[in-house]
């Protein structure tokens, strides 16, 4: 019995790796060290009442955030180990296996688990204040989403440590993916820790497209929006569009795997390019739902630091929602090299190249926006402003890479590895950093020390141009993505030894952010917030900080797009709105089946993940049964009365 034991558990548990044994030792203490605070400060009601079952669309984002900063420290660490084994020529950090399943969970983390839930956790706490609503549309279901992305990634992110990692790359590419190049269960949790959390991210895409479209505040137009929620909305269409696409193809696959079905194979008819052309019809549009909120962020921000209204607001409008579209043409640019004819590569290549039209017009916005403009130089300006050039240069060499013959030179190179990262980290990284510090005082109450924040932005910003510019001259040196190892005679360690410094430089800015924001909760009572700290232009602005629970105390109006910058000239001038009597206020009670819901479907993903069907079906029956109890769920709401709205007022505000 104890034998049998000790090989199940040796087959179960990754096992021989000192790095993993390292990691395990970390999670443990991490998880013994929470478990213990949360015993002795007595915080596992408080835990359970204020979070776990909580259907506030600013606390379910808040944890967003907080589990993309969790994620990005794992995906960083990836990156790291990745850098140091390419820093010097021949080197045996990671065995060839252990590198593969590295880059494999550093790209899965990073773009699902690390820059959407970000992008959520800001949708989340910024669009209901901005459109002057009191939640969003469907506050379980906003829960439910959460709980599902959360719970995908745990299911992803025990791979490290049960069963084994994936090492197929982060789209997955069969035949490696599938039963007879991956037999292991790697590839499983990939496929059902994506699978869970992409459900959640489809359901949030949903969410704020209705609360966007019914809950807006009377009198703003669709032309009077503020442009970070003109963002979101543009991004919710594709994903409703593409995140479909991906739910397909991962179920096609786990059906190959699973079933023995033949879709991705060349036995009985399958085809290994037909999932490509599916996961790129779902990964390209994926790049524009990341990025197209931080387009948002910064003409937010450029506004309010210029102290100028946006230049161009139609144009911008205009901008985003064609990309939205165009993002759904561009798919095959990945894969000219497949051969699909001169006609097909020109079409594509067209495309590609016309979408950096709108894309560029934005840019021209924000310029002219600060142009003459009176601008502050405060911790998120200097994020948006390293984005314009970061994102120009990312930008070109996109253009370049839609160029189909030269694409045949720059496929699979390390070229293609630096215009990614140019784009993604100068693009998105750097506009959810800006969003982040930017709305700190709304979501917390306090601000964060500029100095550190200082320190941050030019480690980060110094270190990403030592990391990535090389990485362009290696790739055009012949270097390929994906290598494990190289020799001396390639001529390409000079370059990669400079790059894994910059790297490392981009970690220790990471570790000042975490200073700063250890520093700012110590010091949270000297750095309290106003209402107003940046001088805003958005309805946000015009509540207390952090944001009361009901949001607002009376329904806001919309009339200008900088409804909150109007409201304070007219103010100014003597004009004041007409005082308008409190009303006790409904919203949502908090509710633990999403909690429990999502539980369940990770127990079903886990079993899918061995093939145990027992516990597979078991997860799914809990899913129902929870699905039932939401269905005869009654007391569902309830009202704010308005003695409690004065006292909160009064507390936050120092009068009603």
């Amino acid at each position: 019995m104890l034998e049998r034991l000790k090989e199940f558990a040796s087959e179960f548990f990754v096992t021989g790796d000192p790095l993993i044994y390292g990691a395990d030792v970390a999670i443990g203490i991490t998880m013994i060290t929470i478990v213990a605070v949360l015993t002795y400060f007595k915080k596992w009601g408080w835990l359970w009442r204020n979070w776990l079952t909580t259907v506030d669309h600013k606390k379910i984002g808040i944890m967003y955030i907080i589990a993309s900063i969790i994620m990005l420290f794992r995906g960083g660490v990836d990156a790291l180990m990745m850098r140091l084994q390419l820093a010097m020529p021949n080197m045996d950090f990671l065995h060839p296996e252990h590198y593969n399943q590295v880059f494999t969970t550093h790209g899965t983390i990073m773009i699902l688990f690390m820059a959407m839930p970000f992008m959520f956790g800001l949708f989340n706490v910024i669009v209901p204040l901005q459109i002057g609503a009191r939640d969003v549309a469907f506050p379980f279901l906003n829960a439910l989403s959460f709980w599902l992305f959360f719970l995908g990634a745990m299911l992803f992110n025990l791979s490290f440590v049960i069963g084994g990692s994936p090492d197929a790359g982060w789209l997955s590419y069969p035949p490696l993916s599938e039963l007879s190049h991956s037999p292991g269960v790697g590839q499983n949790f990939y496929i059902w820790g994506i699978q869970i959390s992409g459900i959640g991210s489809l359901a949030t895409g949903i969410n704020f497209l209705v609360t966007i479209i019914k809950m807006r505040a009377p009198g703003m137009k669709w032309m009077k929006m503020p442009m970070f929620t003109w963002s979101v909305f543009s991004t919710c269409i594709i994903i409703l569009f593409a995140f479909p696409i991906l739910t397909v193809t991962l179920a096609l696959l786990f059906l190959d795997r699973f079933a023995g079905a033949h879709f991705f194979t060349l036995d009985l008819g399958g085809n290994p390019m037909m999932y490509i052309n599916l996961i790129w019809m779902w990964g390209h549009p994926e790049v524009y739902i990341v990025v197209l909120p931080a387009f948002g962020v910064f003409s937010e921000i450029v506004s309010t630091f210029s102290r100028k209204k946006l230049f161009g607001y139609k144009s911008m409008v205009f901008a985003m929602l064609i990309i939205s579209f165009l993002s759904f043409f561009t798919w095959a640019h990945h894969f000219f090299t497949m051969g699909s004819g001169a006609d097909v590569n020109a079409f594509f290549a067209i495309t590609t190249m016309l979408i950096a039209i709108p894309t560029g017009v934005k840019i021209f916005n924000w310029l002219f926006t600060m142009y003459r403009g009176r601008i502050r130089m405060a911790t998120p300006m200097m994020w948006t402003l390293a984005f314009i050039p970061c994102f120009i240069v990312g930008g070109m060499t996109g253009v370049m890479l839609s160029v189909a013959p030269a694409d045949f030179q720059f496929h699979n190179s390390y070229f293609l590895i630096a215009h990614f990262h140019q784009v993604l980290i100068g693009g998105v990284v750097f506009g959810y950093f800006a969003g982040l510090y930017y709305w700190w005082p709304k979501m917390f109450g306090f601000q964060l020390e500029e100095k550190l924040g200082k320190w941050a932005f030019w480690t980060w910003n110094i270190g990403f141009y030592v990391c990535f510019m090389p990485q362009y001259a290696v790739g055009l040196m012949g270097m390929t993505r994906r290598l494990s190892t190289y020799g001396w005679d390639t001529g390409w360690w000079e370059l990669n030894f400079v790059s894994t410094i910059g790297a490392f430089l981009m970690g220790v800015g990471f570790l000042f952010q975490v200073a700063q924001i250890a520093d700012g909760i110590r010091k949270y009572k000297s750095l309290k917030a106003s209402a107003d700290p940046w001088d805003g232009r958005t309805l946000e602005w015009s509540i207390p900080s952090p944001a009361p629970e009901y949001n607002f105390a009376i329904t806001p109006r919309g009339d200008d797009v900088d409804e909150w910058w109007e409201e304070k000239e007219r103010r100014a001038k003597g004009i004041y709105p007409p005082e308008q009597p409190l009303e006790p206020i409904h919203m949502p009670k908090n509710s633990a089946i999403p909690f429990v819901m999502s539980i369940f479907w990770f127990i079903a993903g886990f079993g899918f993940v061995f093939g145990w069907l027992w516990m597979a079906i078991l997860g799914l029956a809990g899913v129902g049964i929870c699905m039932i109890a939401r269905s005869f769920s009654y007391d569902t709401d309830y009202y704010i009365p308005v003695d409690e709205i004065k006292r909160t007022e009064a507390s936050l505000r120092g009068s009603v």
